[in-house]
């Protein structure tokens, strides 16, 4: 027999409960489904939780290839009585795309663009196009969807519409319901249709036409007409009400518009197939004013008179908000453009050009000149600093949920709306209840210009008491946001969250008119339960609760930002989904190479959280052990993209070290943790004979048998070792010069020494043109980088210590560490003060390792030679992550290089792309960015990459071309200057 869950009583068909055979259903969806249909325990833990504080493991997962076979999806899950929930970029903040459901994912393949009329301004997409790759794609035709919220590089449009999401540009263009002409849909039983606007004679053909659609519009006419009074009057006439379902739409005189009924039902209607959505033209230009207040509370009062010049943003920060990001060291360029003030205002005026938009600006400036509480302003027209400016006010979110010496902070009322007028008092009445219940560290920030204001509260999310007073307090939130004629939900929907404080909004009558929409269209219950109508309560299937009691292993890094605990460095992830972004920065090469959320950094911590076990229904009940983690982090390049590119700072190269570690605790690794993890162990011996090694390793036949044995992908081919090593020819060569700008020691990382030795004689040539002596260790010493990216802690702990043993002398001197290969130098940067804990040592070698751009640079008086050409640079992650590349920027700019640099990562990424079954994401990550940028340079062009892995992946698949270091660069420019 198959596995058998018994579901809730469905709420409006009430008789005996429903059961769901699991396997029967994966089955028949299998059998069906044009797609991946996915019951393991990774893919039903990956998909527990979205952005909320919820967390419910679904029955399975379903990614259909076409919306016809969403549409099948649908259909086998009403043979079987199984409830479905809709997910595009799971990033809900009130926990409706988390259910015990079948979990519909439209955006790893109902992505597409199906058609644009740019002459009326509409196109039609399927529901899993991100809203940032539409405008994408439409830009060439000068037309974008309006509405943009801060997740627009990872929201799906299908999220948009059943969240019916705003946004910053919401103040001009309305919410995501304001903006959507027509939808297709199909209900749970299987009934599929075009929906909008419906005239009086659309209405009639309707139901001259009979069956089901002529029922569904007969009924949803009849209750709007039933209820209209009490939706006239329960209904807060304010630009942000996204709370309770959209019976508006539906009143007697009114358009009758199904569609934007259905916006903001978050699933428990219909399911969103396709949407035909109105567009906007493109402002031509921007400009940014911030205006900086005494507080938040008078920058609040301001907001009429501002709002009056119809700007395309107005939006609000605090002075808390504003401090944890300078505690965070987060946008510090941005910071320091600040007006003087402890609340401010961002306000952007669009036009057909600069001086249009500047002007209307400057109309602004004048009124404000001279009026009360006259605010300190600051005009910005440069489309880089107002980026940098607006990512401040988007980085909201992750500024304010983890800040070192406070405490954690949570959704969970976090988007309430007013009226704009009204704005100044509710917020004052607001922190006085924050301050009432000892919330005073939560910052207010938000869509001042509509009234909704977001903010994350240190709730005590975690004992019986905190639990009580979090329920206590969105309770009276609840009663406070309605005594200004607000609404519960101004962005981000109900779901569970608000689902059971929506009765104290609009009354009994309104929710049993929402209950018989609900009715009308899933009267079993089966689409989305228990969100909106019938919810869970408030503090029920919460993520962590009273009742979470997670393992916290004993581990081997220390982690310091986290209060020493795996487990809490687990959940730095808050859902946010900026790795599963596809343009800009690092984070996420792998999701991007393969569109799986489990390949996000956000679908491994939700892995490595279910596998803490803190619920006695996770999927995930082998521990370490877990082979559902594993897969997941098998392709984890272990980049560091996310450390820097994620608002949190989630390390998942670090939490693979370390799970890789308990993994193979007393068991027999794969190959290739021998062959390359112990890569400086072999490169030591390859010295011996370095010219036999290479013929072996290069020999045909004997090659491939040396690779399957060592777990190397068959298709790379071998590097080749040295004839002699850097170190060794130094040491006999010994340090020159004068030396009059001191001592630094190059160190001599396994890549450099074994591998390219010209990059170690190039490094050589500049630090002693600039004036330094250069030393190298007395003997072979290695940073233990192969052996932490696979796990061998263990033994990167000894060989970190023996390092430190060695060095000690020249590190207690205060001798800088010059880095050449980038992984290596991040690792004394970063990883060896978390292996090692309180060394002290390890501390000096992390303060005074340095790059050769970042010793350069700060080298007075010296000046790098011209080289006059135009160069196409990939940074290694690891700079970009944790080195930082400005000063190798700043060098080249002062040599004359013309510089395009490439983000993204190259795909090798040390022992990844070498190891056998990594090849295809390899290849597929270096074709993102980097490739393209590459096949696109004039042959003349330096192509430069500091990072043997960077160098190496170009060598194999741009033959024509030979990667630089920075080193070269200079040390030619030195022979030819």
């Amino acid at each position: 027999m198959g596995q058998t869950v018994r579901l809730p009583d469905p709420v409006l068909s009430r008789g005996a409960e429903p059961y769901v055979r699991v396997r029967d259903l994966e089955r028949d969806l299998k059998d069906r489904v044009d797609g991946e249909v996915r019951f393991d325990p990774g893919s039903r833990g990956t998909y527990s939780t979205d952005g909320s504080n919820y967390r419910q493991v679904p029955l399975g997962v379903v990614l259909p290839r076409t919306v016809e076979a969403g549409a099948e999806a649908v259909a086998v899950c009403r043979e079987h009585q199984a409830p479905i929930t809709s997910r595009g970029g799971g990033t809900s903040l009130a926990g409706q795309t988390c259910n015990t459901a079948v979990i519909i994912d439209w955006s790893k393949y109902c992505h597409r663009l199906v058609s644009v009329d740019e002459q009326a301004m509409t196109c039609v997409v399927e529901p899993g196009i991100v809203l940032d790759e539409l405008n994408r794609q439409l830009a060439p035709a000068g037309l974008m969807f309006g509405p943009r919220p801060a997740t627009h590089g990872q929201c799906t449009l299908g999220g948009m519409i059943g969240n019916n999401s705003c946004g910053s540009t919401a103040q001009a263009f309305g919410k995501t319901g304001d903006n959507v002409a027509r939808l297709e849909v199909v209900t749970y039983d299987g009934t599929r249709m075009w929906v909008g606007p419906t005239s009086e004679e659309e209405y009639d053909r309707i139901l001259a036409e009979g069956g089901r659609r002529a029922d569904i519009y007969r009924r949803l006419r009849e209750i709007a007409g039933l209820h209209a009074d009490e939706i006239r009057r329960r209904f807060p006439d304010i630009p942000r009400r996204v709370s309770g379902y959209n019976l508006d739409q539906l009143l007697p005189g009114g358009p009758f518009d199904v569609a934007r009924a259905l916006v903001g039902s978050e699933g428990t209607l219909v399911t969103v197939l396709r949407a035909e959505l109105r567009l906007v033209p493109v402002p031509k230009a921007e400009v940014l004013l911030l205006l900086g207040y005494h507080d938040i509370i008078t920058a609040a009062d301001a907001i009429p008179r501002i709002a009056a010049h119809h700007p395309l943003q107005l939006e609000g920060v605090d002075d808390k908000l504003i401090s944890y990001e300078r505690h965070l060291h987060m946008h510090p360029d941005a910071l320091a453009q600040l007006p003087e003030g402890g609340g401010w205002l961002m306000v952007s005026f669009g036009g057909d050009s600069t001086e249009e938009a500047d002007q209307r600006a400057r109309a602004l400036m004048d009124e404000l000149h001279g009026s009360e509480h006259e605010p300190h302003i600051a005009l910005f027209d440069d489309e880089k600093v107002e980026g940098e400016l607006w990512e401040l006010r988007e980085a909201g979110l992750g500024a304010t949920a983890r800040v070192p010496d406070m405490p954690v902070t949570w959704e969970g009322w976090e988007d309430s709306a007013v009226p704009p007028e009204r704005l100044g008092g509710y917020l004052s009445d607001l922190r006085d209840l924050f301050g009432e219940y000892g919330y005073d560290e939560a910052a207010l920030y938000g869509h001042f210009g509509q009234g909704c204001v977001h903010t994350r509260i240190p709730f005590d999310m975690i004992t019986a008491d905190g639990v009580a007073a979090f329920h206590s307090f969105v309770r009276r939130a609840a009663d406070l946001v309605v005594s200004y004629g607000g609404s519960l939900s101004g962005e981000h929907g109900d779901g569970q969250a608000r689902g059971e404080l929506l009765p104290l909004m609009f009354g009994p009558e309104i929710m049993e008119a929402f209950g018989q929409v609900k009715a009308v269209f899933d009267p079993g219950d089966r689409m989305n339960p228990g969100k909106i109508v019938a919810p869970y309560g408030a503090t029920e299937n919460l993520r962590l609760g009273s009742e979470w009691t997670p393992d916290d292993p004993d581990t081997r890094f220390s982690y310091p930002q986290d209060q020493g605990s795996f487990q809490w460095a687990v959940m730095r992830c808050v859902g946010v989904g900026k790795c599963r972004t596809h343009t800009g920065g690092v984070m996420c090469p792998s999701y991007r190479a393969t569109g799986e959320e489990e390949h996000s950094t956000r679908g491994r911590s939700r892995l490595l959280f279910e596998m803490l076990n803190g619920h006695a229904d996770t999927p995930v009940t082998d521990g370490w052990r877990s082979t559902a983690v594993h897969d997941a982090l098998d392709l984890c390049l272990a980049c560091k993209g996310c450390k820097h590119d994620c608002p949190m700072s989630v390390d998942m190269a670090t939490y693979k070290a370390e799970f890789l570690d308990h993994h193979y605790a007393g068991r027999v690794r794969p190959a290739a943790h021998y062959s390359m993890g112990w890569l400086p162990l072999w490169a030591r011996l390859a010295r011996l004979a370095p010219g036999a090694v290479n013929a072996l390793t290069h020999a045909p036949g004997l090659s491939g048998l040396i690779k399957r044995a060592g777990g190397i992908e068959p298709r790379r081919a071998m590097p080749s070792f040295a004839r002699a090593r850097f170190s060794d020819s130094y040491r006999r060569r010994g340090p020159r010069g004068t030396g009059e700008r001191g001592d630094v020691l190059l160190w001599p990382d396994t890549f450099t020494d074994n591998l390219t030795p010209r990059v170690g004689v190039a490094a050589v040539r500049v630090l002693e043109e600039a004036g330094y002596r250069v030393l190298v260790p007395p003997r072979t010493l290695c940073c233990g980088l192969t052996w932490i990216s696979t796990g061998q802690l263990g033994i990167a702990q000894r060989v970190l210590r023996r390092t430190l043993r060695t060095l000690a002398p020249i590190l207690r001197r205060g001798t800088p560490i010059v880095g050449l290969e980038p992984s290596c130098t991040a690792v004394f940067r970063d990883d060896a003060p978390n292996l090692l804990g309180h060394d002290r040592d390890a501390v000096r070698l992390a303060e005074q390792t340095v790059t050769l751009a970042e010793l350069l640079t700060r080298t007075d008086g010296w000046e790098p030679p011209r080289v006059e050409r135009d160069a196409v640079c990939q940074p290694h992650c690891h700079q970009h992550a944790v080195l930082g590349h400005q000063a190798d920027q700043e060098l080249l700019e002062r040599a004359g290089v013309r510089l395009r640099t490439v983000s993204g990562c190259c795909g090798l990424a040390g022992d990844f792309g070498f190891t056998a079954g990594h090849m295809d994401v390899s290849l597929a990550c270096a074709e993102h960015e980097l490739l393209p940028a590459i096949r696109d340079a004039d042959p003349d062009t330096l192509i430069m990459a500091d990072g043997f892995s960077c160098r190496t992946q170009i060598e194999h698949t741009c033959h024509d071309r030979r990667p630089v270091h920075l080193a070269e660069v200079l040390a030619a420019g030195l022979e030819t200057g």
